[in-house]
């Protein structure tokens, strides 16, 4: 089962708007997906029981690092995890992931936790471009201010992918109130949303992405 994480230590950057998003894309595509929470808060499994009956099942599960099962299924994985994590409970989490995406928000704070948390995900050992790939995403953002600018040439400064701008939008809140995602939402309303999430799309598509699959270009990975 292809695992992909949605990591930062830094709390409120969009950790499970992303993750719950990225597991309605990849059911509303046929794929076996499952959610996975880790954070104290619940907040994706809370959004999994809002969830109409009449969408693409979404499987959800409920754990600690110190008790938990990864599915041998085929399908995707989707993994939101709290905030605060650094040391040896870093590790914990890392070693359960293939594709690590880090949301970060567009202000100097936040820019510097993440910088120290990327450089300390960076130092373990199984973060390298052979186990783990990781790729930064910026979030909330509103694209005409100082601060954007600031944002975009921080995350370009980086030595590893910055792939994409999601804008500060309403959508993600209305979605989220019916356990919804932005890909099953009406075209004509999330039509902007939806393209600011191709490059993500298409990344995680990638071999790029995926270390199992840029050793078996063309095969099909568990």
């Amino acid at each position: 089962m292809r695992r992909i994480m949605i990591l930062n230590s830094k709390g409120g950057c969009g950790k499970s708007t992303i993750s719950t998003n990225l597991a309605g894309y990849f059911a509303s595509q046929g794929t076996e997906t499952r959610l996975l929470d880790f954070d104290p808060q619940q907040s994706s499994i809370d959004w999994l029981k809002m969830r109409p009956e009449d969408r693409p099942r979404i499987g959800g599960l409920s754990a600690n690092i110190d008790n938990i099962m990864i599915p041998n299924h085929k399908g995707v994985l989707i993994i939101d995890t709290p905030a605060g994590m650094r040391g040896k409970e870093l590790k914990s989490y890392v070693r359960h992931a293939h594709t690590i995406i880090i949301p970060v928000l567009p202000s100097p704070i936040d820019m510097r936790a993440t910088a120290r948390f990327i450089e300390s995900v960076l130092l373990l050992g199984k973060v390298d471009k052979k186990k783990v790939r990781l790729a930064v995403v910026a979030n909330r953002v509103r694209k005409q201010t100082r601060i954007y600018q600031g944002l975009r040439r921080f995350l370009k400064s980086l030595d590893i992918p910055f792939i994409a701008v999601l804008r500060e939008s309403q959508n993600y809140i209305r979605a989220a109130d019916e356990g919804l995602s932005i890909f099953e939402g009406q075209p004509s309303k999330v039509e902007e949303d939806l393209h600011q999430w191709q490059p993500i799309i298409k990344w995680l598509k990638s071999s790029a992405s995926h270390p199992l699959q840029s050793k078996k270009k063309g095969g099909k990975t568990n």
